[in-house]
């Protein structure tokens, strides 16, 4: 006699929050997620910014270039003169990995998909 032992796998899909917790709507994306029960890997990214290819990978997820992802109201954008430059998409990822403080937040990541939760009825659409 054989035994065949089925193993059935649920698809689990991992979420990650590039958050920053003194950012209203990045603590109110998290506290979604965890409303909805999900419990997402929170990367505080000022303290552990992502580097290129983590950012590159991440655009791709968003449909994005790196220039829409820039927060240009900081006062970072204009001390760095960035207004007054016209960077390529790899040089505007170069700023982000070196300038953390300019990446739009917060950035949430499940699966395939990314989005920018503003507003945060943005990040349930990914889900």
């Amino acid at each position: 006699m054989v035994l065949i032992f089925v193993k059935t796998w649920k698809q689990i899909s991992m979420t990650t929050i590039y958050h920053n917790p003194r950012c209203s709507k990045s603590r109110a994306s998290l506290e979604m997620l965890e409303a909805k029960g999900i419990n997402p890997t929170i990367i505080k990214y000022l303290d552990t910014p992502p580097d290129k290819a983590e950012l590159t990978e991440i655009l791709g997820k968003l449909g994005l270039q790196a220039e829409q992802i820039v927060r240009k109201g900081e006062a970072l954008y204009t001390e760095l003169s960035l207004n007054d430059k016209t960077l390529s998409n790899e040089e505007w990822i170069e700023v982000l990995a070196q300038h953390p403080r300019l990446i739009e937040r917060p950035i949430v990541v499940s699966g395939k998909k990314a989005a920018i939760g503003r507003p945060i009825e943005r990040v349930i659409d990914i889900l």
